[in-house]
């Protein structure tokens, strides 16, 4: 492969993750928002992840939260969506065997609210 031509495939690869971590090419979350603020306190996610407005969020076992939206994976094993997010929450150990992430029973109405809150993280 030819210099030129690397440099080509390199630009179009970075130009893609680059519109990916787009926060305005993601979709608004369907949810509520306010409530998935309250439902992170409720089911401790602090504990583990640092967390923007949420109390004593402060938690360094996880990533941080802020700016989740801009990240092109969750995981490391699912493409960020509002979906794919809410999946993760409910079911992080059928998705990451292995994961230090905990099932924390988390319902999908709960989980749409808690993706609702962090994707207006931006």
């Amino acid at each position: 492969m030819g210099r030129y031509a690397l440099c080509a495939g390199l630009s179009i690869a970075l130009a893609t993750v680059s519109a990916c971590s787009d926060p305005s090419l993601h979709p608004k979350a369907a949810g509520d928002a306010e409530r998935g603020r309250a439902l992170l306190q409720h089911y401790g996610c602090g504990a583990c992840h640092s967390i923007p407005g949420i109390r004593n969020a402060i938690g360094t076992i996880g990533p941080p939260l802020v700016r989740l939206v801009r990240r092109v994976y969750v995981a490391g094993v699912l493409v960020n969506s509002p979906d794919e997010l809410a999946r993760w929450i409910r079911e992080p150990d059928l998705l990451k065997p292995g994961t230090a992430m905990p099932n924390a029973h988390v319902t999908e109405q709960d989980a749409r609210g808690i993706v609702a809150y962090l994707y207006d993280l931006r």
